[in-house]
């Protein structure tokens, strides 16, 4: 049986446009028709191959790559952003807009035009340069409150207003306007910094791929596969969720995408087989928001750590397999539990496809394969890497009628990377903006050292107050963003405090995605239950348990750098999964409530303490932790037989 008949089974109606419009800014575009859409649709693809043409051949400047992809950004970001949500008027667009994108892409495109000799200039600049200037910095403001929002804004202004009121020392206001704009627009210190560099270079290739796999019908072969890997099991469909939101969302890179896409799926088949509402809608967030850190593509912000740390992007794979893992396995612990509480069963044997018939389509990952050996072998670079992904991904569609990658599908993959860069460029532009506020007024040694003071010396305050940094920026800024500034802020503050750099960086990129699940602004979650039909906060909490784990894997990591396989050997690697997965099993079933019968509150408590006490790396909270957990699981086994001779 194909995925047609599963989805025919847990038909639902859901309008995926309307949910990802409410919960996900990027979606809310002007409405093209007609030639008016060929020709904006004919500039993305242009866009996209000029993207793949300057990182692989182009040998100018990196002012000249670096201005005319944001110039372009700026240009296509007015043509596709409404100034408003809900602009619903076909092939409209106000004259305001119009001034405002050629008059804020002019300014790029002036600073690439006239890179040479901006630099031979040095410090000396004229006034209408520097108006110059803000106009670009205010039209990248404006194109990034339509397409990524407020909070990143609110963030840029509260820095922006330190460093032209406190942080800048030159006593002329001119003087200190004239600084900050030259460092910001005018050289590599502000917009043009590593986000952009690497989102100009690297990000947009995959993007591109990414689109261009997603029309191979990869994600329908990803869901029928964990079909048959677990859908017969107890709770099948959940376990079906976790495992395809996971691959499905290594691929997407956006939780909120992930989860309506494959949750228009996943979750009316959860419903359908028990779970409840809120539930279904959890598993679906949780696992959709995970797939930004499934390795091989793990979502854009794994670019700019590689760029950032200075290792190569093969280095941050090998390292990422092992906290996906325990994140992946704490949330199927879970949704195992919850079948058993339930006592609910699998996906009838007739409705679930034919592994014989799937296997056939085994080519359809081949793009993925060849990626991950190109890169993780260092045979080429990684933007000619996935140019040639995307050459394979149109190669193997060909053998599949329904989703061969004809002309016109490779001009849709073509535009629809190009509009998908446009949020992240922009979020990366404001990200640099903030970065080289924070640089240039040396605010960042500040922060560095107060929080260490504050922490005293206690790694264990400087990661929890590092982590409530994370969440509570990443409510409302994109991942991307949100890392390359907490990684320019709290990620020195844990390596001052001697937490490896490799994984001062993952902590910070694993905290800042974990936002998009976490209350009060849990924008996948809050998706999930759209679709669920639930309640959002309720949806929002069952998602952040469902997760635990990676609340509890980055501080693993960073008190034992082992996990990241840094400076250990084989065993101690063994060691350490060991004891992770024994303690993600005590702390799940302890909040879950269930392990073959109905769990004690006192032993509910013991169980999760177990599993805290695996999160320290020493021998003796280790055998403290696991004997906690073994006396928990007995008691639990001995319950569950009282209560079954009860029941005779």
């Amino acid at each position: 049986m194909d995925n047609k008949n599963i989805n025919a089974a847990a038909a639902v109606d859901v309008d995926v446009d309307v949910i990802m419009k409410k919960y996900d800014r990027e979606s809310n575009q002007r409405v093209w028709t007609g030639k008016a859409n060929i020709v904006v649709k004919v500039i993305m693809a242009l866009f996209s191959l000029w993207c793949i043409y300057v990182t692989l051949f182009a040998t100018f400047l990196d002012e000249i790559r670096l201005t005319s992809f944001m110039g372009l950004i700026i240009l296509m970001g007015f043509l596709i952003y409404p100034a408003k949500k809900g602009e619903i008027r076909e092939n409209y667009m106000p004259w305001y807009d119009i001034i405002a994108m050629i008059v804020g892409s002019g300014a790029f495109f002036y600073f690439a035009f006239n890179a040479n000799n901006i630099i031979q200039q040095g410090t000396r600049f004229e006034p209408y340069q520097i108006v110059i200037g803000i106009v670009g910095i205010l039209a990248l403001i404006e194109l990034t409150r339509r397409c990524v929002g407020i909070p990143i804004l609110c963030v840029a202004l509260f820095f922006i207003i330190y460093a032209l009121t406190w942080g800048l020392t030159n006593p002329d206001m001119f003087g200190r306007i004239r600084y900050f704009i030259r460092n910001l627009f005018y050289t590599k210190e502000g917009v043009f910094s590593t986000p952009v560099d690497v989102c100009s270079k690297f990000i947009v290739v995959f993007i591109i791929f990414g689109a261009f796999l997603e029309r191979t019908g990869i994600s329908n072969f990803f869901i029928q596969l964990a079909n048959c890997v677990a859908g017969k099991y107890a709770g099948g469909p959940a376990k079906v969720a976790v495992i395809s939101s996971a691959l499905c969302g290594m691929v997407s890179g956006s939780s909120v995408g992930n989860t309506v896409t494959t949750g228009s799926v996943t979750i009316p088949m959860m419903k359908e087989t028990g779970y409840k509402s809120e539930f279904a809608g959890a598993v679906e967030a949780a696992s959709s928001t995970g797939g930004q850190i499934m390795p091989p593509i793990m979502g854009a912000a794994a670019f700019l750590m590689a760029d950032f740390i200075g290792v190569p992007y093969s280095s941050i794979l090998g390292r990422a397999v092992l906290p996906a893992i325990l994140y992946f396995t704490g949330i199927f612990i879970t949704v195992h539990l919850e079948a058993k509480r339930l006592n609910l069963s699998g996906i009838p044997g007739d409705k679930l496809p034919r592994f014989k018939l799937l296997i056939k389509k085994i080519y359809l990952l081949l793009p993925l394969i060849m990626l991950v050996v190109w890169v993780s072998g260092n045979f080429m670079t990684m933007q000619r890497a996935a140019s040639l992904s995307i050459l394979i991904a149109i190669v193997v569609s060909l053998f599949d009628k329904e989703h061969r990658i004809t002309p016109k599908k490779c001009l849709d993959a073509l535009e629809a990377g190009g509009k998908s860069t446009i949020t992240v460029a922009a979020a990366c532009g404001v990200a640099g903006i903030i970065a080289g506020s924070i640089t240039m007024t040396g605010l960042a040694n500040e922060l560095i050292n107060g929080i260490v003071s504050i922490a005293n010396d206690k790694l264990i305050i400087a990661l929890f107050l590092t982590m409530l940094c994370c969440i509570v920026l990443g409510m409302g800024v994109p991942t991307t963003a949100n890392y390359c500034i907490m990684a320019a802020t709290c990620a020195p503050i844990l390596i001052r405090m001697g937490v490896p750099v490799m994984a001062a960086h993952f902590f910070v990129f694993y905290f800042g995605i974990v936002a998009d699940i976490t209350p009060p602004v849990a924008l996948a979650a809050y998706a999930g239950s759209a679709i669920a039909k639930s309640n959002p906060m309720k949806t929002a909490f069952i998602a952040s348990r469902l997760a635990i784990a990676v609340f509890i894997v980055p501080y693993v990591f960073c008190f034992d750098p082992s996990l990241l396989i840094i400076e250990t050997t084989p065993v101690k690697v063994i060691q350490i999964v060991i004891t992770s997965l024994i303690g993600i099993f005590g702390i799940s079933s302890g909040l879950e409530g269930y392990l073959r019968c109905r769990i004690h509150p006192i032993i509910r408590v013991i169980l999760v303490v177990g599993g805290l006490c695996l999160i320290i790396p020493s021998l003796v909270t280790d055998i403290v932790g696991i004997s906690l957990i073994v006396f928990g699981y007995l008691y639990q086994v001995y319950a569950a037989k009282k209560i079954a001779s009860e029941a005779v």
